[in-house]
């Protein structure tokens, strides 16, 4: 009888927050009626599935994309209808309602063409799909797609099993980390993947599956988190930072985001201003322990976060309003946005970091829909899914070289038909047309070619193109050639130039070693350790320069030390902490 009470009690209480919810909107938090619900919510369900028999690749937000979905709270007619608007233009869109009808009608009404428009007829208790929806990942890179879902950490049944309704909708297998060993809880709004195995989240993922927990699942270490995170999404880096003060969730999505392999977007407060001295902690961890897939240290930049219209922010009762709240979606990026004063300044700086992508800002901060008072903004209400068979061309940017020298222009390219063709495209600051130079498969799947830059003070913009065997084309940046890379040719001495090519040293402070890239800096090369006092440590000649050098630390060596690296280019000091 105690637990049919039980039973019957909470069955009262989540109906009654799912009829609240009709009149007004759940937040992205939980409401007050989920809080007295969750410690005896059955978070895990039986629809565990083995990992993936291959090795995967968690696909990046500015890959390819042949779905955007919605779910289409009526609460957020004109926010959800500029998403789908902007997205038809790029993909297919997958808008889940049980009024196609009315949202239709509504559409048309708007003049969105609905010609790319699918509509999924499934309940749903929220518009944060961001949090509950599946993750994009290959098998061997480039293999077949599928999604992988976790455990959605809020007693929203309907939403939990959206990531099945789109699996199925779309065709594609599914994996799940819903019960036994691999229980999981996580959420997509605390993840961020830059598709070659590396990983970013908030320590939120490591407090919802310790101790006490409120779901249920069972206890996990790090190393265990890691694990099935690897297992089942290829993640082998998964770099963890801890959470905000003044974020009542905890989802890194709202203050920082990966533009590429290498360079990350980040909120910035004035100066002990809400979440600002530990936003810039969070990141001198990054950059004193972690580097880009590219070995090179991570590119920051920062875009200020508005205040309200008072001047209120987080720490005084504003609300969490930032513009790393956005989403890709092919050729487009969809922007959140507050008021016209402070737009602008940040849409031009968006414009320089994305140059070619069209820039949709989305107001969601007006008081028919305040979408960011409910603690969210686009990118948690919108999510992607990656195309089928990709053509994935990954290349690690020039941005510098000495006029009139040679440099080599490599890219790894995959496709699970092979590639036929890849091309460089390049031409002068101020050129109309692009010269066509073509690459040659080196090794696996790399691609290399030379370009010998002019001996004068000029600028080269430059792009990669790419045919696969079965005929698919693709550029990167996929903007391209509206948009493309640009190599600063201006004269630098050899060592201002070896300067800015040795990367590192990463982690630091570090205990037991230390690593450096030397990137295009070729040998021999002599590598000295010294201390304080310049006496010197260690020392030896590195022959084949290029790449990654891993230095061991002495238990002996303490305090700072300087690590010198000599050659044709002169002489380069780089300081350790070793603790």
């Amino acid at each position: 009888m105690k637990n049919q009470y039980l039973t019957f009690l909470l069955l009262t209480i989540f109906c009654s927050s799912v009829a609240f919810s009709q009149q007004k909107p759940l937040p992205k938090g939980l409401s007050e009626a989920e809080k007295e619900i969750i410690a005896d919510y059955q978070f895990t369900s039986n629809r565990i599935t083995p990992p993936p028999s291959t090795p995967v690749r968690a696909a990046a937000e500015w890959e390819e994309v042949e779905y955007l979905v919605v779910s289409w709270d009526p609460s957020f007619p004109n926010i959800l209808k500029q998403i789908v608007e902007a997205g038809v233009e790029e993909c297919k869109v997958i808008i889940t309602t049980t009024n196609q009808a009315s949202v239709a009608s509504y559409l048309q009404s708007e003049g969105v063409d609905l010609t790319n428009v699918s509509f999924l007829n499934e309940e749903f208790d929220t518009i944060w799909i961001r949090d509950y929806a599946g993750n994009t990942i290959y098998s061997n890179d480039v293999g077949e797609r599928a999604l992988t879902d976790w455990i959605y950490n809020r007693p929203r049944p309907n939403d939990d099993v959206m990531p099945t309704a789109h699996a199925n909708l779309v065709g594609m297998p599914i994996y799940t980390t819903t019960s036994g060993n691999s229980d999981l809880v996580n959420t997509g709004g605390n993840y961020m993947s830059d598709g070659m195995g590396n990983a970013f989240a908030s320590e939120l993922v490591l407090d919802e599956n310790a101790p006490g927990n409120p779901y249920g699942v069972s206890v996990k270490t790090e190393s265990e988190i890691d694990a099935i995170m690897n297992e089942y999404m290829g993640i082998e880096n998964y770099i963890k930072m801890e959470t905000l003060p003044y974020d009542g969730i905890h989802h890194i999505d709202m203050h920082m985001k990966l533009l590429d392999e290498e360079t990350i977007l980040v909120s910035e407060y004035p100066e002990g201003v809400a979440d600002g001295p530990q936003i810039d902690e969070n990141i001198n961890y990054v950059l004193d322990n972690f580097q880009s897939p590219f070995g090179t240290p991570y590119k920051i930049k920062w875009i200020p976060a508005p205040p309200s219209p008072s001047g209120a922010y987080p720490d005084t009762g504003g609300s969490y309003r930032t513009y790393s709240n956005m989403i890709f979606v092919n050729k487009t990026v969809m922007v959140p946005t507050y008021r016209p004063e402070v737009d602008q300044p940040a849409l031009d700086y968006l414009e320089e970091l994305l140059p070619g992508y069209t820039i949709v800002p989305i107001d969601v901060d007006n008081s028919g829909e305040n979408l960011i008072s409910l603690s969210g903004a686009i990118h948690c209400i919108s999510h992607t899914i990656g195309v089928e068979n990709p053509l994935w061309i990954v290349h690690n940017p020039i941005e510098e070289a000495q006029a009139g020298s040679t440099v080599d222009i490599n890219a790894m390219i995959k496709h699970n038909s092979g590639v036929n063709t890849a091309d460089l495209y390049w031409r002068e600051v101020g050129a109309t047309d692009f010269t066509e130079a073509s690459m040659t498969l080196s090794s696996d799947d790399n691609w290399t070619t030379n370009l010998t830059l002019p001996s004068e003070d000029v600028d080269i913009e430059y792009y990669i193109h790419a045919e696969a065997n079965s005929g698919k084309t693709i550029n990167r940046p996929i903007v391209a050639p509206e948009g493309y890379w640009t190599i600063d040719t201006a004269t630098l001495s050899s060592e201002e130039w070896a300067e800015n090519n040795i990367s590192g040293p990463y982690p630091n402070p570090a205990t037991d070693e230390v690593n450096f890239n030397l990137n295009a800096i070729e040998g021999p090369v002599e590598l000295s350790v010294y201390n304080i006092l310049e006496q010197q440590l260690y020392s030896t000649i590195i022959t084949d320069a290029n790449g990654t050098i891993n230095l061991k630390l002495n238990s002996s060596w303490k305090g700072t030390l300087f690590v010198s690296f000599q050659g044709r280019f002169g002489q380069v000091n780089k300081k350790v902490l070793k603790l």
